[in-house]
């Protein structure tokens, strides 16, 4: 019956000439014209029988050439991929039909672009209610038509790719138990192209563990074995692909092959098809994640680290897509499509820790995009990310190898040579700096004099691997590495290209991070070069130079403020931000190095307040505005990018932090408390994040305009202290903090309302360190200031709450926590009692309390020994580790 209905429908001469006019028109490269044939798409789509000619073109017009036709079919899928669910029912099965009937078109990409219809209706639900399909083109697998063949798998490779989940389920009686095993059957096929669809059908099914495929995993083990030297590079690419997922999901089924699989992979890695290399380079990447990396790689690093290092080298391909003879671009403006989209941070509440020099919490950069203007990914980048993961898990052991390999590349005439050696040396600089350090006397300088090579990829580089050093750099006397470091980077920064200049300032912001406050006597120097970049820099380097100002202020602070630095620094910002439109995504860098100078410059970014309040306050509320009109009428109205709201709550942060009492005139002249109410309600975390942070400031900086609204804003805090969304949770736990410190007493009718979920969350395991740090310094304001309402909870939260806080360094958060805590002992000593070696603990992280909160702890510990009397108090004090029991005796007597 449904042959017949399809076998119906004939397109008229008419209709027919005018899609095909319409598809040639579309291959134009004129912008007007595109335009015009979008439009005519569209009405054409309000006809039943459109699409039916869309597959007539596609399937039986044999006579137009193949992009024509071809074309026809993609403008079909995405009508589906929009439409589907409005086509008639007869439309459906014509095109249905004819998909099955000319799987098997003699062209390729005819085939190519019926298979990726196939499954766009497949993914649309239709597996379901397209009985026949995965039985039709089973059974076409075994036709005696290459093309059929080749169709048919090409069709299912595709289906396997988009819809893998569903084909394991019971909704479709579980098809996989009859495909995979046929799949299997088709990894001898004569031809290649049918033997890479086929593994890469399977290759689907691997991560999800997929039972079918499980009970048959020494057979698909046998046939990857088989095909591991194919004459093809995509069925190479696709055992590699295999062993690497099967590496993570069936460890114990490679095992006994391991030694074997390492070897071939060794060879996969140097293969002459790079697609092959970089799949088969990926191994490396998983086996290092895995306990027997160490057991297992051991004999084989003297042959891997140098396959690596090669691996490293720019490709000749690269060197043209590079454009490595164009060594001056800086006056070439950028092109958009090359700047990356950007991700605002926002802001979150911490604590500084005891240790806070060593530790860096800035997500690690591999520095591996310093190719960016090649694709994303490929052999170069995975070969030191590998090295780099190896390091981490051989340290100090992989150096017998690589020293002399870096040796050779290192001093090397060839420049690409000599360029991958230093990338090398960047990439072990995480794992291995321990057995690096006796070296780096003699590389620092070496690298120090390639920032001047002639070749602008080497100097690049140098930046980057300069970078990953920095830290013991800086740990050095300033005049043997710093200053000269610092000099020669500079210079880079005004390099005439442009690869050079972005990785000069991102190395430099890195360097910022590491050396902070040592940079103090350089300031001017530093200021004077980041200013003159301003005139040079075209677009993206524009918004790396941001980046790298917003680094300097956050390191150096209030030092920044100094009359010369700022007549140096803020005409070039303010011109930035006068010239940037309000919808210009370029604000969201120049807002975010506004808030660090802003932080830093305190007093001194008084004259530029008021504009820069004010129009904060204006991208806040057109959010707001927007967000309401396309809530109310999304047909009409576009919702909103949030992040120009949430960057310019930021920077309104960054002012109450900066400003202090200053900006007390500006917030009652305007109306941030109405709009700071609707932002912390909204739907997304990250404008709460940022509401919550700026309450946080503005409570400590004017908390006389904060008080009238604190009984509608301290229920919503409450709301909001739900872990799952960790820093929500954070930056609302900080702020009750700062308003129970400042409503005092006045608190007592919110207490409840919040305590029990902070003792929930300080007792919950896992929670990360900041959230209980914040945490534990709340609760203790709430005990400071309403102790009787606190206090009888003591028992429940006074452990977790003196581990959080032992680590933290003496400041004003930590000492008001310390004399809430301190309430609370007195008013419920016993609540203390089995904890009392952890508060003796606490106590003994300060390294210089106020008189009367060190006089406070004395009571305290006084008070316990004498109750417990001597002979029990010795024996306790037996349990402290040495150093406690010193400090203790030390500073308070006991």
């Amino acid at each position: 019956m449904r042959e017949s209905m399809a076998l119906a429908w004939q397109p008229q001469e008419e209709g027919l000439r005018e899609i095909l006019k319409l598809l040639k028109e579309s291959q134009s490269p004129d912008t007007a014209t595109q335009r015009a044939v979008q439009q005519k798409l569209e009405e054409l789509n309000k006809y039943p029988d459109f699409n039916n000619y869309l597959i007539f073109v596609l399937t039986k017009l044999t006579t137009e050439d193949e992009p024509t036709r071809s074309l026809s079919g993609l403008i079909l899928k995405n009508n589906v991929k929009a439409h589907f669910h409005q086509f008639p029912p007869e439309v459906t099965e014509f095109i249905k039909s004819e998909c099955l009937n000319s799987v098997g078109d003699p062209s390729p990409l005819i085939r190519a672009t019926i298979g990726i219809l196939i499954t766009t209706i497949a993914s649309k639900g239709e597996l379901t209610n397209w009985v026949d399909l995965l039985p039709r083109l089973c059974h076409l697998l075994d036709s005696e038509d290459y093309n059929v063949c080749e169709g048919s798998f090409g069709a299912l490779q595709k289906i396997c790719e988009d819809s893998a989940e569903y084909l394991d389920s019971d909704a479709l009686n579980r098809p996989l138990n009859v495909l995979i095993p046929k799949f299997l059957q088709f990894f001898r096929h004569s031809s290649p192209k049918i033997r890479s669809h086929a593994i890469a059908c399977v290759n689907q099914f691997i991560i999800n563990r997929t039972t079918i495929l499980m009970l048959h995993i020494d057979n698909f083990l046998e046939n990857l074995f088989h095909l591991a030297s194919d004459e093809d590079p995509e069925v190479r690419k696709n055992v590699c692909r295999a062993l690497v997922m099967l590496l993570e999901v069936r460890m114990d089924r490679l095992i006994p092959h391991m030694h074997h699989i390492i070897e071939y992979m060794l060879m996969r890695t140097q293969d002459p098809d790079e697609g092959v290399a970089l799949e088969a380079c990926e191994f490396w990447l998983s086996l290092a994640d895995e306990p027997i990396c160490k057991e297992a790689l051991a004999p084989h690093l003297p042959r891997l680290i140098p396959t690596l290092v090669r691996g490293m080298k720019y490709s000749e391909l690269d060197i043209i897509l590079l454009k490595v003879d164009v060594e001056q671009d800086e006056m070439i403006p950028d092109r958009e499509e090359d700047i990356r989209p950007r991700f605002h941070k926002s802001k979150t509440h911490s604590q500084k820790h005891m240790d806070d020099n060593t530790e860096n919490d800035t997500e690690s950069d591999d520095g591996l995009d310093d190719d960016s203007s090649l694709s994303d990914w490929n052999l170069r980048k995975c070969s030191a990310a590998a090295l780099d993961v190896l390091a981490s898990v051989f340290h100090e052991e992989l150096l017998p190898v690589l020293l002399p390999i870096l040796r050779e590349t290192l001093f090397h005439q060839d420049w690409e040579i000599k360029e991958s050696g230093i990338l090398a040396l960047g990439a072990i600089a995480e794992g291995c700096m321990t057995g690096m350090i006796p070296h780096l006397p003699e590389l620092i300088p070496y690298l120090i004099s390639c920032l001047s090579d002639k070749k602008a990829l080497v100097r690049s580089i140098t930046c980057w691997t300069l970078s990953r050093y920095s830290h013991w750099v800086v740990g050095q006397p300033h005049g043997s590495y710093l200053k000269p470091l610092m000099t020669e980077l500079l210079k880079r920064v005004l390099d005439a290209n442009k690869r050079v200049q972005e990785a000069a300032c991102s190395a430099f912001a890195t360097l910022e991070e590491e050396a902070c406050t040592e940079l103090v006597p350089y300031l001017a120097f530093i200021l004077e070069t980041l200013v003159f970049a301003f005139s040079k820099y075209q677009h993206k380097n524009l918004l790396i130079l941001y980046d790298a100002i917003g680094t300097l202020a956050d390191s150096v602070g209030h030092h920044l403020n100094k009359q010369e630095y700022i007549s140096l620094l803020m005409p070039p910002l303010i011109e930035k931000w006068n010239y940037l439109k309000d919808d210009d995504k370029d604000l969201f860098p120049l807002l975010e190095c506004l808030s660090s100078v802003a932080t830093a410059l305190q007093s001194g970014f008084l004259p530029y307040c008021e504009p820069v309040f004010r129009r904060c306050l204006s991208l806040v509320e057109q959010t707001l505005n927007q967000t309401m009109a396309n809530v109310s009428n999304p047909d009409q109205f576009e919702a909103p990018d949030k992040d120009f709201m949430i960057v310019a709550l930021d920077l309104l942060s960054g002012l109450a932090e900066g400003l202090n009492g200053h900006i007390e005139a500006l917030v009652m002249s305007s109306n941030i408390m109405q709009l700071l109410y609707q932002c912390m309600q909204d739907s997304m975390p990250e404008v709460r994040q940022s509401s919550f942070a700026l309450l946080g400031d503005l409570t400590k900086a004017c908390f006389q305009h904060v008080s009238p609204c604190i009984q509608d804003f301290l229920p919503i805090l409450s709301q909001n202290l739900n872990p799952d969304f960790i820093s929500v949770c954070n930056n609302a736990t900080w702020a009750i903090g700062e308003i129970s410190v400042k409503l005092g007493q006045d608190m007592k009718p919110y207490v409840l309302m919040v305590l029990t979920q902070l003792i929930s969350i300080i007792n919950r395991p896992n929670t990360p360190k900041t959230l209980l740090e914040n945490t534990a310094i709340t609760i203790g304001r709430l005990g400071y200031v309403c102790p009787a309402d606190v206090a009888p909870m003591l028992q429940q939260f006074i452990r977790p709450w003196c581990t959080s806080l032992r680590n933290i360094r003496d400041n004003e958060e930590k000492d008001s926590a310390f004399r809430g805590i301190c309430s609370m002992i007195s008013a419920n000593p016993g609540g203390v009692v089995q904890d009392f070696i952890y508060f003796c603990d606490a106590v003994a992280s300060w390294v210089n309390p106020k008189p009367d909160l060190k006089h406070m702890f004395h009571e305290i510990l006084h008070g316990f020994k004498n109750q417990v009397g001597e002979e029990n108090w010795t024996r306790f004090c037996e349990q402290f580790p040495p150093p406690l029991k010193e400090r203790l005796s030390a500073s308070y007597g006991v």
